[in-house]
């Protein structure tokens, strides 16, 4: 049977590589591989976590839920926001997304994405028939091009994917430039805040001046849950009731509920997960940055991105070197909107970190 078109034109998503892949290709311990490539928190979920998972698994037979009041009170409490203004998915912020475009996309109805950005909005939306517009994210300034924004709007865009901090590039997006652009339709703004946390503002307070406002969320990051699949959505209620209404009912695992609502009692862990990641993060730039021919943009989240074409090294090839002495970068080539030359890397223990800047600089020279 063949699947639809729109599924056929669809260039497969590229996830970053796991430990597993170059210890079965390279023969290396796993033990010494630093992980770059995924942005994920190293340093583990709270220890409060593991017991609470331990005290709930003997009810996996049952089914989990589906009341997930409590939840939503624990994430509305977080993000400054009210209970009813809370949607929670259980394949991480996928999730809240497919249901969102479930809820609001026709076919035929356009979406737009400054480049580069996110990959995966298009692997959500495109099957439902939505087309995808490309905007512009200045790579010289680490900013929204705003005006590209503007100009690819027409009475068919539903939807607006502004990631901040954006994934690949790290920077996140001045709240005067999201008003300008709310202000100039009425399409569903898609703030996606995944990495949040590791900014120093947040957009939640549009949500009360602007009901056109979506924002998304995860625990995949700064909360340590990657493998447990937790996202969130914030909007205005009714906006939230609508997907309900088509929002898978026992999405959420008994496992992934607790681990959630341990994680943001825990409010120590989450602060000191935030302070260790910049420090990360803030020894990566400097250290990235004293390597001659490497160009690296400033980044407000977890991940930064690296100019290579200096080095004589394409990404694919310098990822490879780097492979080679167990290091797992990420190859941005599969980004639209970035050339062969890019590479992004994510934080690591500052043990690693200084480990993988004394190969790079290797590898480099």
């Amino acid at each position: 049977m063949n699947p639809k078109k729109a599924v056929l034109e669809l260039d497969p998503y590229v996830p970053g590589r796991s430990k597993e892949e170059i210890v079965n290709e390279f023969n290396i311990n796993e033990k010494d591989i630093i992980k770059l490539g995924s942005n994920e928190n190293p340093w583990g979920p709270s220890s409060k976590v593991k017991t609470a998972i331990l005290n709930e698994v003997d009810n996996v037979n049952r089914y989990p839920e589906s009341d997930l009041t409590k939840l939503e009170s624990e994430i509305a409490n977080y993000a400054g926001v009210k209970p009813n203004q809370v949607i929670i998915g259980g394949d991480g912020a996928d999730e809240v997304l497919d249901s969102l475009i479930k809820t609001f996309i026709e076919p035929g109805d356009e979406f737009i994405v400054p480049l580069p950005s996110y990959t995966y909005y298009e692997f959500l939306l495109k099957p439902y028939g939505a087309i995808p517009i490309y905007g512009n994210w200045d790579l010289n300034s680490n900013t929204l091009d705003v005006d590209s924004i503007l100009n690819s709007l027409s009475d068919k865009t539903k939807m607006i994917f502004l990631c901040s901090p954006n994934n690949p590039t790290g920077a996140v997006i001045n709240e005067e430039d999201i008003k300008t652009i709310l202000d100039a339709t009425n399409a569903l703004v898609i703030i996606d805040e995944a990495y949040i946390e590791y900014a120093e503002s947040n957009h939640v307070n549009l949500i009360k001046d602007y009901s056109n406002v979506f924002i998304l969320r995860t625990f995949s990051k700064v909360m340590g849950l990657a493998g447990m699949r937790i996202g969130y959505g914030l909007s205005n209620s009714e906006n939230i009731e609508y997907m309900h209404r088509i929002k898978p009912v026992f999405s959420l695992t008994r496992l992934s509920y607790v681990a959630a609502l341990a994680t943001l009692k825990d409010k120590k862990f989450i602060e000191d997960s935030i302070i260790k990641g910049k420090e990360s993060r803030d020894l990566l730039y400097e250290g990235v940055s004293k390597i001659n021919k490497l160009h690296v943009l400033k980044s407000q989240s977890n991940f930064m991105v690296i100019d290579v074409r200096e080095t004589g090294f394409t990404a694919n090839e310098l990822s490879y070197e780097l492979l080679k002495k167990g290091v797992i970068v990420r190859d941005c080539t599969s980004f639209k909107g970035l050339d062969e030359y890019w590479i992004r890397i994510s934080i690591a223990t500052i043990e690693e970190d200084k480990k993988f800047l004394n190969i790079l600089k290797e590898v480099v020279n």
